[in-house]
């Protein structure tokens, strides 16, 4: 085990399955650049027919993936949050309904890695948090890493698996550091199945429930809560389809009281998916009612300063906790 970037535990999952397996691919635009960073040295080892760069065209190289998939290939795109815009008529009429259509003939072990840079200036056109759209669409599997560990393991299960998955890697972890497993505790391929959410911190009075990045803020809003004799649970989802309801549910019904940080907007959102799951699942358990602590609904300003105002806060999370406890 070794401290890492969340940025290496990306390249380390996908050289780890290049090596593994001789289908795996990956193809997006400058990754032979590795503009990024994720995609480092790969074209050194794997080559130009293992390494592709694509014209500016995500609707062509996103068909084109989804067409290498359903014929053995296992395809991994890099692309951003905002670019895939351009991409939706694959992705939705092809990716997420194909294993359907097909009446499960077909299978499209596809990986989209789309990357969500928020909080950093990129204004509305490049700072789209999307998951919650592609969260409504069957057929499609939603991967949210918060930490350099849980991105190498599933991103390395999402290449395995024979279902299209997008992995939404959050731009604010890029610098985040954290150990990484080489191996599980049983000496095989580190791997993070998805539908199983991780208890981030134990707690007894309130559960925190964050996605992603959300994950780092919610943990100092705990321990400051916890000089003020606060105790809060912290629940990583990791993946929010499938998501773990059980983990959830059974955190609200020791604790009685639910905040979810999420950094979409607050309309039909993640959140609000989980917040569905809880009042009509564990309603008997709570001694409050529900907090959503997300991005507000409006479109990301360019000015640095405003832009501070639209994303979920320590103190915010910490305000919200608070409220349930009155």
């Amino acid at each position: 085990m070794a401290e890492k970037f969340f940025v290496q535990a990306i390249n380390d999952a996908i050289v780890e399955e290049m090596r593994h397996d001789e289908s795996v691919f990956i193809m997006g635009e400058d990754i032979r650049k590795a503009v990024y960073g994720a995609t480092a040295n790969l074209l050194e080892e794997f080559g130009e027919s293992r390494v592709i760069d694509t014209p500016l065209s995500e609707n062509g190289f996103f068909g084109a993936a989804i067409g290498a998939s359903l014929v053995g290939m296992r395809p991994i795109v890099e692309t951003l949050t905002s670019f895939m815009w351009v991409a939706m008529d694959q992705l939705i009429s092809q990716a997420a309904k194909m294993r359907y259509m097909f009446g499960g003939q077909a299978t499209l072990p596809v990986v989209f890695r789309a990357t969500m840079f928020y909080g950093g200036g990129s204004a509305a056109h490049h700072s789209d948090r999307s998951y919650p759209m592609f969260m409504n669409m069957p057929g499609l599997k939603i991967i949210v890493p918060s930490n350099p560990a849980d991105m190498k393991g599933l991103l390395k299960t999402a290449i395995r698996d024979d279902d299209p998955c997008i992995v939404f890697e959050d731009g604010t972890l890029a610098g985040a550091r954290g150990d990484v497993p080489d191996k599980n505790s049983q000496g095989d391929d580190y791997l993070v199945p998805f539908g199983q959410a991780n208890i981030s911190r134990s707690g007894s009075d309130c559960t925190v429930v964050a996605i992603g990045g959300m994950v780092d803020h919610s943990l100092a809003a705990a321990k400051e809560l916890e000089a003020a004799g606060v105790s809060v649970e912290v629940v990583d989802p990791r993946t929010l389809v499938p998501l773990d309801r059980s983990t959830i549910l059974d955190s609200v019904e020791k604790t009685g009281r639910l905040v979810i940080v999420d950094p979409a907007t607050r309309v039909c959102s993640a959140a609000s998916e989980i917040a569905s799951v809880v009042a009509q699942e564990g309603f008997w358990s709570l001694q409050a009612p529900i907090m959503k602590v997300a991005s507000e609904q409006v479109h990301v300003p360019y000015s640095p300063a405003l832009e501070k105002l639209v994303y979920p806060t320590k103190d915010k999370i910490v305000a919200a906790v608070q409220q349930t406890l009155e």
